[in-house]
């Protein structure tokens, strides 16, 4: 019986990855299918952490078809994203969402390793 709470418990926990909200998966797709590439299965998410921004760090967003040796690989909601195993240290349990509209931003990440954020949200510190 106590081998099937704890298995019960488990998927309430969070996993290690890079989650993908439904409105960035929409964006994702018209992306891909806008550069011409959605049909590529080759093709994924590129997320990565580079120097820079007024917190000190800042997010990257590329579309990419070479993995790399150290390269971590997830899916969420049908997108396949890659990270290189420095940036996936800053983005474990991040979100990738999507803000369209009047105030928009666009592409945004909901980050709980972040300690700030900048005003325009698209830098962050650790």
């Amino acid at each position: 019986m106590a081998a099937e709470t704890a298995t019960l418990a488990a998927p309430a926990q969070m996993a290690n990855v890079i989650y993908v909200s439904d409105k960035a998966r929409e964006k994702v797709l018209q992306l891909l299918s806008d550069a011409g590439v959605a049909t590529d299965t080759s093709y994924f998410l590129r997320v990565s952490v580079v120097g820079g921004g007024c917190s000190g760090l800042s997010y990257k967003l590329d579309f990419d078809n070479e993995k790399k040796p150290m390269d971590q690989e997830f899916e969420d909601n049908g997108i396949k994203v890659v990270t290189d195993l420095k940036s996936f240290l800053y983005l474990v349990n991040t979100t990738l969402d999507f803000s369209d509209g009047l105030n928009g931003k666009g592409f945004y990440f909901s980050n709980p390793n972040a300690s700030r954020t900048c005003g325009c949200g698209e830098s962050f510190a650790v």
